[in-house]
Parts: C-alpha cells; sequence; structure tokens
C-alpha cells in the first residue's frame, strides 16, 4: 500500500515548507482541492518541479469539462488527477481519453456517492475505463455522528478496482486500512495537523510496510 500526503494548505509556499519535512516518508504527493483553488495551475507545476521522482495527484474533483480539465492538469505537472464519480459518463470518458492521451492516471472520487450505490458505480466506472477510485468521506462527513474508518470501508467491500482511501486517516487507523486491501491510504491532517509532521509521516510508512 502506497501513502499519499494530502495537502490542503492554503499556498505554494506552505506545501513546499510541509514537504521539506514528509516527502521522504510519502509515495504521492496531492494538491487537495483548497490549494489548487487558490493557486491554480502554478502549485502542480511548482511542486512537479521540486519533486520530480514524486507522482503529483490533482485533486480536482472535476464535475464538468473531463477531457480538458484533465489535459490542463497532466500539462502542467499532474501524474493523476480527480474526477467526481458522480459526474456525468460523458465527463468521465473525456478525463479518461485525456488520461490515455497523455500515459497518465485518472482516479474516480466517490465523495457523494450513496454507500449503498458505491458498488454499482464502480461496476460502472469499471465500463467507462476507469481503473482507479477513491473512497473518500469529506471532512462535514466526518464531523457527523457515528462516522468511523471501518464503517466507511464496508461500504467499498468486494470493489472490482482498486481503490484509494480517505477520510481522517491516522496513525491508529492506517492499519484497517491497508487490512481492507486499499492501494493507497490518504493522509492529510493526520500529518500537516500534526505536532511533528515528520515524524507522523515516517511513523505511518512504518505501519504501512510492517
Amino acid at each position: 500500500m502506497k501513502l499519499q500526503v494530502a495537502i490542503d494548505l492554503p499556498t505554494t509556499t506552505d506545501a513546499l515548507a510541509l514537504l521539506e519535512k514528509v516527502a521522504s516518508s510519502v509515495d504521492i504527493i496531492e494538491i487537495g482541492t483548497p490549494l489548487v483553488k487558490a493557486e491554480g495551475l502554478a502549485v502542480l507545476k511548482a511542486l512537479k518541479a521540486a519533486y520530480p521522482e514524486k507522482e503529483l495527484f490533482a485533486d480536482y474533483k472535476t464535475m464538468d469539462a473531463g477531457k480538458l480539465e484533465a489535459t490542463m492538469a497532466f500539462e502542467a505537472g499532474a501524474d493523476s488527477v480527480g474526477v467526481l464519480a458522480l459526474a456525468n459518463d460523458a465527463t468521465i470518458v473525456g478525463a479518461v481519453k485525456a488520461g490515455r492521451a497523455h500515459n497518465k492516471r485518472v482516479v474516480a472520487d466517490l465523495i457523494g456517492v450513496p454507500p449503498q450505490a458505491r458498488l454499482t458505480r464502480i461496476a460502472e466506472l469499471r465500463e467507462l475505463g476507469v481503473e482507479h477510485v477513491e473512497l473518500h468521506a469529506g471532512l462535514d462527513e466526518q464531523a457527523a455522528p457515528g462516522y468511523s474508518v471501518s464503517t466507511l470501508l464496508e461500504t467499498i467491500a468486494g470493489s472490482s478496482l482498486p481503490f484509494a482511501v480517505a477520510g481522517g486517516i491516522n496513525i491508529s487507523t492506517v492499519g484497517i486500512v491497508k487490512n481492507a486491501g486499499a492501494s493507497i491510504a490518504v493522509v492529510g491532517g493526520g500529518i500537516y495537523g500534526a505536532e511533528d509532521p515528520a515524524e507522523a509521516a515516517k511513523a505511518l510508512r512504518t505501519a504501512i510496510i510492517a
């Protein structure tokens, strides 16, 4: 399982400062939606220039113009880009076409897809050419009573596609994600919100490879 750091910080400068501490422990650098909205394509270019050896994921959450937005991200340095699984099928197909044209990865984000509909939508996404999905509980969902990573994972048991998991993962829950068969654990606040981000990232890396 790979470790992806989700950088939901406000500036490129903040992102680079964090990565100086944690890059050696992570496999994938995620440009979080707030950051990409604040800084645009420039942040993709800056982080790819600084860490060319790392996979760079642009968390666009694309809902329309799939081919255009994915192409823009890829040409700015992204190696993978996120499109919403709730988007129109044509939007998803467009993003997939862009990914194939650039030999890069498109990830369908399941945020907002009702739990009971996730496996059905994953099967549909596979038919559309999607090869990776992300099981994603947003910040608002995580704050709701009764939320847990274990409950989230139950909704994707039997997935026909490789999946990443994002939603409040930290050192106490990353093992659950690994045991569920996830290909990627996405950690945001569990790293950048830690008292010592470098140590938090190292601990997660150790837990993943153990």
